[in-house]
Formats: C-alpha cells, sequence, structure tokens
C-alpha cells in the first residue's frame, strides 16, 4: 500500500496498529532487561514501509551474528530500545525513528502497557508466550492477554474512528491479528467506526495455529475473541478477499514437511456470516507461498475509496 501513501502526491495515509506481544528472540531480551515494549514487530513494520532500498532500511534489519552480549540482536530493536529512554515513551520513539526511516505511514502499538498473550489448547494445556504458542501442535482453544483488560493507545482508537477501511491480516492469526483484539476497547471501536471493515484471508495453513482452518474459521475465530455479540459482532467485518488461483504442486511442495495446506475458500459459509467475498489472483510467484503485494494493494485501495465515499455520504446526511 505505501506506494499509494508516498511520493509527490500520495492518494492514502496508511496507520499500521501493531501487535506488543512478542517476548522470543531479541525483542524477548530487550523486553526483559529494559523493560520496553517489544520492538521487533514495530521494526519490521516501519522498514515495511520505508524506502526498500534504502540503507538505513538495511542498517535497522542488520542482525549481529557475534558479540558478547550483542549476538542476535537487530540494530533497529537497539535503536528502539536507546529512543524509548531518551524520550520516556515507546510510542514516540517509534514516531522519531519512522520519521528518520521516511516511512510511508504512522505506526501505533496497539496498547502502552506490558501484556503477554495465552493460550489454552484443545488438549486442555495452557502457554504463555507468543513464542511458545507458536511452537504448539495442539489445537488453540482461546487466547487471553494478560494482564485482562489492558486499556489501548488514544491514538490507535482515533485512528480507527477516523478510518476509511480498516484490514486485517493476512498474518499468524493467533499471535498477530487477534492479540490487538483483545486490548480493551479496539473490537468495539472498530465495530463503531464508519469504515468498511475487511479481513484479507491467509493462502496457508500455518503450523502450530491453524492446521486444518477453512477460510471459515479464520473469521469465526476473529469474532469470537472480539467478545462482541449481537449488532456490534455483525458490524465488525464485512468484507473477505481471498486468492482465486490455484498454488502451483512445487510451491507446495517446500510445505510438505510442515504438513501445512493451502486454506480452503468454504464461501458457502462465508457467505451466511453475513460476509461479502472479493476474490482476486493474489498468489505472488516464487517458491515460497505468498500474497502479491500490488494485486492484494489494488483491491484494498479500491474498497478504501468506496469507504470514504460512504462516509462523506453520510456525513452530508447528518449535516442537513
Amino acid at each position: 500500500m505505501k506506494i499509494y501513501a508516498s511520493g509527490a502526491e500520495p492518494i492514502a495515509t496508511l496507520t499500521a496498529i501493531v501487535t506488543v506481544t512478542d517476548d522470543g528472540g531479541s525483542s524477548g531480551r530487550l523486553r526483559k532487561d529494559f523493560a520496553i515494549l517489544p520492538p521487533g514487530d514495530v521494526r519490521n513494520c516501519m522498514v515495511a514501509l520505508a524506502e526498500e532500498e534504502a540503507l538505513l532500511s538495511q542498517l535497522f534489519q542488520y542482525r549481529f551474528s557475534s558479540g558478547r552480549g550483542l549476538k542476535g540482536h537487530s540494530f533497529g530493536n537497539l535503536f528502539l530500545t536507546a529512543l524509548t529512554h531518551l524520550t520516556g515513551d515507546f510510542a514516540s520513539a517509534v514516531r522519531f525513528a519512522s520519521g528518520v526511516l521516511a516511512s510511508s505511514g504512522e505506526i501505533i502499538p496497539s496498547t502502552a502497557e506490558n501484556v503477554a498473550i495465552t493460550a489454552k489448547l484443545q488438549d486442555g494445556t495452557l502457554v504463555t508466550g507468543e513464542s511458545q504458542i507458536s511452537k504448539t501442535r495442539s489445537p488453540i482453544r482461546d487466547l487471553r492477554i494478560v494482564p485482562r483488560r489492558p486499556k489501548p493507545h488514544p491514538e490507535a482508537l482515533a485512528t480507527i474512528a477516523e478510518a476509511d477501511l480498516i484490514t486485517l491480516g493476512p498474518g499468524s492469526l493467533f499471535t498477530s491479528v487477534i492479540p490487538n483484539l483483545l486490548v480493551s476497547g479496539i473490537p468495539a471501536a472498530i465495530a463503531a467506526s464508519s469504515a468498511l471493515k475487511v479481513y484479507v484471508g491467509n493462502l496457508m495453513g500455518q503450523p502450530g495455529e491453524t492446521v486444518n482452518f477453512t477460510a471459515s474459521d479464520h473469521v469465526r475465530a476473529i469474532l469470537r475473541h472480539t467478545g462482541l455479540t449481537g449488532d456490534d459482532r455483525s458490524r465488525f467485518l464485512q468484507y473477505i478477499v481471498l486468492n482465486s488461483q490455484g498454488i502451483h504442486p512445487r510451491q507446495l511442495g517446500t510445505y510438505a514437511d510442515r504438513l501445512a495446506l493451502p486454506v480452503e475458500n468454504d464461501t458457502v459459509a462465508l457467505r451466511a456470516m453475513g460476509l461479502d467475498i472479493i476474490k482476486g489472483e493474489l498468489l505472488e510467484p516464487g517458491e515460497k507461498v505468498r500474497h502479491n503485494p500490488r494485486a492484494t494493494a489494488d483491491i484494498l485501495l479500491k474498497l478504501a475509496k468506496l469507504g470514504r465515499r460512504r462516509r462523506q455520504i453520510q456525513g452530508a446526511k447528518q449535516a442537513i
């Protein structure tokens, strides 16, 4: 989407609301040692929105391969840690670092509180920590956030209220998409927003999280974890974007050892849930099964324009 949000005359503005539950690797170590929010997911988002060929972007992703205490850390994580201590606020550090990278969008943590996630598995086992949950093999029954009901970042709520389009996914369902929805107030803010809301369906099931999940299983898990009921729940999600291309056996072969299969697009069940389905040829060529960024962005831009027109019409009616 950044191609539409950059340049002399951008036609879109982007804001990423990022989960802060990562507890593994460099982020986990910095979180433990310095009592800051985990910087890894935010760093990846900043680099994704920055100029791809910029040396600074490469620097932020540089990971030390040796050095006492440095091995395994990325420069970007260390940079954000230092900035947090200088500014006294993680969100301020993110804004400053985004400016350094000339990111084509704003990045906001979903909460400023130090949170973790806990999963209850189908076999009754409780697993705490994003890094451990992603390694599980028993299906996940539900996800909780600790401490319960953390306060949302005020800027996140304001952005949701002002958006023309709100997107969820693609990404790891239980360790990337759903954690933001466990922050108190965010699901209700999305439901109340006049924006269009869309879920971009995953292409492949993810071992440890969504083995044998259909597209509607993904949506059910999302809606269940919002905690919303009735009309609020029905207003939370309106569209789902699905890939219409077949996946080449050669691509699937790279996933065979992990028993990962393509997500079944069970459109009958999705329509029964009240969702409008948008299909497109969204598969990126290559060995890995990934969304084609440009094709996916083009669909989302059309939805954003539709959302803008609808909000303008609603605003005009309220003004009369």
